[in-house]
C-alpha cells in the first residue's frame, strides 16, 4: 500500500541531461549519464544535495523524452550535452513506491486515482521519480525505494 501527500515543492537546481530515448535503451541512457554527470559535478566544484532523479516531458512511449540528473547546490555550467535545470516550485502529489522499477506503472495509476479522487488535475506534461536508494548497492530489487511526484492544480 503506497500513501500519497500533497506537498509544496520549492524550486531545486540541477545538473542534468535531456534526450529522447528509445524505451529498450533507456537503462543504458542512464549508466552512461549519471557517471558523466557525477564528474562533471565535482570538476565544476559544486555539491549534489539529493538523489538522483528522471523527469518525464510527456507520456512515456516507445520513445520517452526525459532529462536526468542531479539536484546541485548551484548553477551548472553547460559541458557539452550535460545542463543546468530546475526541478521547478510545485503543488504535487509526492508517493513513495517501493520494489523494483518495473512495477512503477502500477503506484503511478494509483497515484493518478488518488488525485482524481480529490479533485486535482496535472499542471503540465512533466511528472518525476527520485531514486532514493542506489540500485547497485541495492540485493534486493523489492526494497528500492523511488518517490514519485506528480505536479497537480486543484482540488480543495
Amino acid at each position: 500500500m503506497v500513501e500519497f501527500e500533497i506537498q509544496d515543492l520549492p524550486e531545486q537546481a540541477t545538473a542534468a541531461r535531456r534526450a529522447r530515448v528509445p524505451a529498450g535503451e533507456l537503462r543504458q541512457f542512464f549508466d552512461e549519464t549519471f557517471p558523466r554527470l557525477w564528474a562533471a559535478i565535482e570538476q565544476q566544484e559544486l555539491r549534489v544535495v539529493g538523489p538522483p532523479f528522471a523527469m518525464y516531458h510527456g507520456m512515456p512511449g516507445e520513445v520517452i523524452d526525459l532529462e536526468i540528473g542531479f539536484p546541485v547546490d548551484g548553477t551548472f555550467a553547460q559541458r557539452d550535452d550535460l545542463r543546468a535545470g530546475v526541478l521547478p516550485k510545485c503543488r504535487a502529489i509526492v508517493g513513495t513506491h517501493v520494489g523494483p522499477y518495473e512495477l512503477l506503472e502500477s503506484t503511478w495509476t494509483a497515484m493518478q486515482a488518488w488525485g482524481g479522487e480529490r479533485g486535482l488535475q496535472r499542471d503540465g506534461d512533466s511528472f518525476w521519480e527520485i531514486y532514493v536508494s542506489d540500485p547497485g548497492e541495492a540485493s534486493d530489487p523489492n526494497q528500492l525505494r523511488t518517490l514519485l511526484v506528480q505536479p497537480v492544480q486543484g482540488g480543495a
